[in-house]
């Protein structure tokens, strides 16, 4: 049986917010990352599609990148809406973060055929601003690593001026 995200923070998010190519369950041509608990940590489970390659058989890095930085924008998300006292599907609407830095280590090549899971690690560094370590495993095999320090977004991401 193919493990998922049951409770997913991008479940929440407002249709206007629900656009992102790497999390947003609007975007039809998007990969639809959903994050949630488990535990304390959060996790991501994605599996990469045939045309995600970098070479046969294994996986594009940009994927990997954009894995890292949804699930990191999206766990921080899911730590601030914990902390103001609320949980995924509560029905009150979770915070929205921005990637404020993304850095990722490719550990060994990462193959195209499983599916693969982000584990985050998260810190608040200031109320409105989060850091995220991130692991990415292939079965058991740890593929890369990263680290996002996510911010609120700002207001003036809602504005269409």
């Amino acid at each position: 049986m193919e493990e998922k995200v049951l409770k997913a923070i991008q479940d929440d998010y407002p249709d206007a917010f629900a656009w992102c190519y790497g999390c947003g369950r609007l975007n039809k041509d998007g990969h639809h990352f959903r994050t949630g608990w488990q535990g304390e940590q959060t996790r991501t489970i994605y599996k990469p599609r045939s045309e995600h390659i970098a070479i046969p058989g294994f996986v594009y890095g940009g994927l990997i990148a954009s894995l890292i930085d949804c699930h990191g924008t999206g766990s921080a998300a899911l730590a601030l809406h914990r902390k103001n006292g609320h949980e995924v599907g509560d029905g009150i609407e979770p915070p929205r973060f921005v990637t404020a830095s993304l850095k990722v280590e490719f550990v060994r090549p990462t193959p195209n055929d499983v599916p693969l899971i982000a584990v985050g690690k998260i810190q608040e560094i200031h109320p409105k601003k989060w850091e995220i370590d991130i692991e990415v495993f292939a079965n058991e095999t740890l593929c890369a690593r990263g680290e996002v320090v996510a911010v609120v977004m700002p207001s003036t991401f809602t504005s269409k001026e």
